[in-house]
């Protein structure tokens, strides 16, 4: 296949949007207190989350576009439309609250199983629809890393403010490229 630069940008764009999750949660459990060997831990454990839940949501989403053939993009930019919409309505609903989640054993697990189940959905979308997988999930998982390690080390710095838009923008992001894929 050959390299697009616009399929590129797209995807990195919503790798960021994605990542959002992972650095607004991280702002709150940085402000908790965390170790810098410990920001380590969490951001590579989110990062392998990060590229683990988009495998599964696209091998059930391949599975799945065969059963509905010419609809498949259609449903992909809808599950990537109600995404954005949970995010945002997060972002307006939950955004005063902070995090409780813990960053060792079964919490540290959680923590990544919850910033990434985005992840998952994005990716059942791409299996519907016709995307670079494999840069896809590479994007995923380094930008999922990268974002929850500068959100514990900025919420261990400053306070929480930027946690709350930081869901909302992503919310958008990911509403306006699903409804892209719509049109």
């Amino acid at each position: 296949m050959l390299f697009q630069w616009g399929q590129f940008l797209t995807l990195l764009i919503i790798a960021f949007a994605l990542s959002m999750d992972a650095f607004s949660l991280g702002i709150g459990v940085g402000m908790v207190g965390i170790r810098l060997r410990e920001i380590i831990k969490v951001s590579i454990t989110i990062g392998l989350f990060h590229i683990m839940m988009p495998i599964i949501g696209i091998v059930v989403g391949a599975y799945l576009s065969d059963l509905v053939g010419d609809i498949a993009v259609f449903i992909g930019g809808g599950v990537l439309m109600i995404i954005g919409l949970h995010m945002l309505w997060n972002g307006f609903v939950q955004g005063e609250q902070k995090s409780v989640w813990k960053t060792k054993g079964f919490g540290l697990l959680l923590f990544a199983f919850s910033v990434s189940l985005d992840a998952f959905t994005v990716g059942f979308s791409f299996g519907l629809i016709e995307v670079n997988r494999i840069l896809a999930i590479s994007l995923f998982g380094i930008m999922g890393a990268t974002m929850s390690y500068f959100g514990l080390l900025l919420g261990r710095s400053v306070g929480g403010w930027l946690g709350d838009y930081s869901e909302l923008i992503g919310g958008l992001i990911l509403f306006g490229f699903g409804l892209k894929f719509m049109i």
